[in-house]
């Protein structure tokens, strides 16, 4: 998730580029499956739904405490907001239920018919990205075999295996990798080299899901970094206020991620995959407010300081107990330093499914 100025959130960036809506790649004619798709989801704080509850982690990377929660569930859950993350709203659309924390204890195992939330606040696609603290994509993919060797158990190889196949994938990940560089001491470059190393990792686990069956992909973009309420307060110097250094490392990956898709689309055996531009839905709706409901597009609800981006929502983070909180999160853009409000994610997940990424074309497809 997110560290703050250590914050690591996996949270949703937003990007100064504007990057093509573009469309669900199919390779074929799609029929509807029997029966519910299952949904896998891998990734940072834009999807963990409480798994670094679980874990011997810092407060940085937890969202277990007031105020987060506050609005749909009325307590908190784990997840880096006020309420629904992208995922729930998504799972809702699938008709499948809110896929519990992998690590929960006790398990909901047979929540693995209808997929697992795997994803851990902070990861990144490498290793060593707040290393120690979080759930990394390495470790994530171990606990998708545990799920894979689970269904074969129960159901055995032939079933388990069709559930696999016509399962959805779903990523986001790749934000705190960059944003690591920035709150650590590291020397910080727009450097090509980082980027395809950061999506090389992201593929690699990709293509390891395609061995054991997976065909079905979907992976959001990232926003604009250096735009983010948490890093801005870094360079208020700037024209627009935002780091560019680490806007255009987002620029990077995003061009890196689109391309490498390109390519797997080609070489891999029924990879199919939609790519939604998370780029440009924070930005238009940092950019133009009113458009889309509401009044505040680059100011968090819950923080202090400028643009409330020192992450201090919730009063357990390190940097100190004070904090600011909105009166109405439904019309912010950010809900704390690093990651979007309730009302936003519905947003995105609408546009998700019906738009031009078509992500609900997957669930259709064998």
């Amino acid at each position: 998730m997110a560290k703050p100025l250590g914050a690591s959130p996996s949270f949703l960036v937003v990007l100064c580029i504007t990057v093509l809506w573009p469309t669900l790649h199919t390779g074929g004619y799609c029929q509807k499956p029997e029966g519910k798709t299952a949904l896998f989801i891998f990734g940072d704080s834009l999807f963990d739904v409480g798994n670094n509850n679980y874990i011997n982690t810092t407060t940085l990377d937890q969202a277990n405490f007031w105020p987060y929660g506050e609005t749909y569930f009325k307590s908190p859950t784990g997840r880096f907001s006020d309420g629904r993350l992208i995922t729930d709203f998504i799972a809702t659309y699938a008709k499948l239920p809110l896929l519990p924390p992998f690590l929960q204890p006790g398990g909901s195992q047979h929540s693995y018919y209808d997929g697992a939330n795997l994803a851990s606040a902070g990861a990144g696609a490498l290793v060593q990205t707040f290393q120690g603290s979080v759930i990394n994509m390495e470790t994530q993919l171990k606990h998708f075999k545990k799920v894979k060797t689970w269904l074969r158990n129960k159901i055995g190889k032939s079933k388990s295996a069709k559930i696999l196949s016509k399962a959805v994938y779903l990523f986001s990940v790749g934000t705190n990798d960059y944003l690591s560089l920035f709150v650590t001491n590291s020397t910080v470059e727009d450097s090509p080299e980082y980027v395809q190393m950061v999506v090389g990792n992201l593929t690699a686990v990709v293509k390891e899901i395609h061995k054991i069956g997976g065909r079905k992909f979907g992976f959001l973009n990232l926003g604009d970094l250096g735009c983010l309420p948490g890093l801005r307060i870094l360079n208020p110097s700037s024209k627009n206020g935002c780091l560019e250094k680490a806007s255009n490392l987002a620029k990077l990956h995003n061009i890196e991620l689109s391309n490498i898709l390109s390519r797997m689309e080609k070489e891999l055996k029924g990879f199919k995959y939609s790519l939604y531009d998370f780029n440009s839905s924070v930005r238009e709706r940092m950019d133009h407010p009113s458009k889309y409901g509401l009044k505040e597009g680059k100011r968090a609800c819950c923080g202090r300081g400028q643009y409330r981006g020192i992450f201090s929502c919730g009063g357990k983070r390190p940097v100190g107990h004070e904090f600011e909180l909105c009166e109405n999160p439904s019309m912010h853009v950010f809900w704390d330093s690093y990651h979007q409000t309730e009302t936003i994610y519905q947003q995105m997940a609408a546009e998700m499914w019906n738009g031009p990424s078509n992500f609900k074309s997957l669930f259709q497809c064998l």
